[in-house]
């Protein structure tokens, strides 16, 4: 069976932004319950597989997808040589939110409901974006995050965020049991056994996408909250909601 036929067509997209042309992929379901703009990590762009295979999920699941390049194809260069625009956390937060914004314009998505799936570096952007224009982001997710980057947005944050983490990824791990005592708003650490960084490992991925898929659906899902099958796919749940 092709798959492709049964989801909705992904769309080329070029999203301005103060006279730059960021490229992107946008994939809006039928009666699509809301957004995800992705945050790719450092190094990656729109066409990471990792962020794609989660991104299918979430379409499946009736959610619209953003992914999208954080850096113009010139900055891009300019990235590869110095490395230095990766780890620009204010930059990539502005270009989410613009991003968000240009999606507040549009006809077929200004009544969506818009999150943040945000990976490495991209997941402090993701941060600091949704707390920096709090009315229009209404939750996040962190896949191997360096939410720690987010520094004092941290706990300005609104929007209810999971962080998942390899449970083999030690020292991300800390950085990120350290965030998620400054969040102050609804928080919840998975933890994927066995899982290193990049989520390679069997299984590991697709309990990634499917706790991704449990969160959005449940905070930005028009119809309401939703199941909440946390357990049961090999994941460790600490500090739920603790303020």
């Amino acid at each position: 069976m092709n798959h492709r036929e049964n989801r909705a067509a992904e769309k080329p997209v070029q999203i301005p932004i103060h006279g730059r042309i960021l490229q992107g992929d946008l994939t809006i379901p039928d009666s699509a319950r809301g957004i995800i703009l992705f945050a790719h990590g450092s190094g990656s762009s729109r066409l990471s597989p990792r962020n794609r295979y989660v991104a299918r999920q979430l379409e499946n699941a009736g959610l619209g997808t953003l992914l999208m390049d954080l850096l113009t194809r010139e900055e891009e260069k300019i990235d590869a040589e110095s490395g230095a625009l990766r780890f620009d956390i204010e930059l990539l937060a502005n270009r989410l939110m613009e991003s968000t914004r240009w999606l507040a314009d549009r006809q077929n998505t200004k009544s969506l409901r818009v999150g943040y799936f945000g990976a490495s570096t991209g997941a402090a952007a993701a941060l600091v974006a949704a707390a920096t224009i709090p009315d229009l982001v209404a939750a996040v997710v962190s896949r191997g995050g360096r939410p720690d980057l987010a520094g004092q947005w941290l706990s300005k944050v609104l929007a209810p965020t999971l962080l998942i983490v390899g449970g083999e990824d030690w020292t991300v791990l800390e950085l990120n049991r350290t965030a998620l005592a400054e969040l102050r708003g609804e928080k919840r650490l998975e933890i994927v056994p066995g899982a290193s960084h990049l989520f390679e490992e069997p299984g590991a991925l697709e309990a990634v996408a499917q706790l991704a898929t449990t969160w959005f659906t449940r905070h930005i899902a028009a119809n309401g909250p939703a199941p909440r099958p946390m357990a049961g796919i090999g994941t460790k749940t600490q500090d739920v909601n603790r303020k």
